[in-house]
């Protein structure tokens, strides 16, 4: 069963950027699509992107334009640039298969936007 950590979150301002990562255990990572979630208190998990095995990419359109997901299939890991964020954003980002079944989902990594 792959494992998976989130990290990179935080404070920031509005319009501010942050990189989340999520480490993978395990090669069989690299075969599968993957994903960013985000729950935001009181709200249900979203996916808010995914990338293909080969790098194809899709975003929810309320971050079509500000994020970006990357993958190293190499080193295990998967990537979430996120620019220009807004309060919105706010919300706790996991990581996980882009499709069910899942794997276990990790913590997440906390993100605040706020002034």
């Amino acid at each position: 069963q792959v494992q998976l950590v989130e990290s990179g979150g935080g404070l920031v301002r509005p319009g501010g950027s942050l990189r989340l990562s999520c480490a993978a255990s395990g090669s069989i990572f690299r075969i599968y699509a993957m994903g960013w979630y985000r729950q935001a208190p009181g709200k249900q998990r979203e996916l808010v992107a995914s990338i293909t095995n080969d790098g194809s990419t899709n975003y929810a359109d309320s971050v079509k334009g500000r994020f970006t997901i990357s993958r190293d299939n190499v080193k295990n890991m998967l990537y979430l640039q996120m620019n220009s964020l807004k309060p919105e954003d706010t919300a706790v980002y996991y990581c996980n298969r882009a499709t069910t079944p899942y794997f276990y989902w990790g913590q997440g990594t906390q993100v605040t936007v706020s002034s």
